[in-house]
């Protein structure tokens, strides 16, 4: 049986924000069916009724490893942080993941 993470190139990590300016952090191997999962209230229940909601950023790496680095460092941030993040006002590379 072949891994999901072998026959993946990328893994994603995205910001979407609800319809009170609450920000949700999570990772997938596809972006739009993950958002369309979460827009119809299949996704995470912090999500539910809280539409509706805007896929705000995402950003591509190699592995799902790196992926859930990345979701834990960007859910511990300041929520000013992660706005500045979708502003592009500094790379999710600064993390200096490990």
């Amino acid at each position: 049986m072949t891994k999901v993470s072998e026959t993946c190139p990328s893994w994603y990590i995205y910001l979407i924000r609800t319809r009170s300016d609450a920000l949700y952090c999570g990772i997938t191997v596809d972006v739009d069916r993950r958002f369309k999962q979460h827009q119809t209230g299949k996704g995470a229940k912090f999500l539910r009724g809280k539409g509706p909601l805007e896929l705000v950023w995402s950003h591509s790496v190699e592995t799902k490893s790196l992926a859930l680095k990345y979701e834990i460092k960007l859910k511990k941030l300041p929520k000013i942080k992660k706005e500045q993040l979708i502003q592009k006002l500094w790379d999710l590379e600064t993390l200096h993941i490990n």
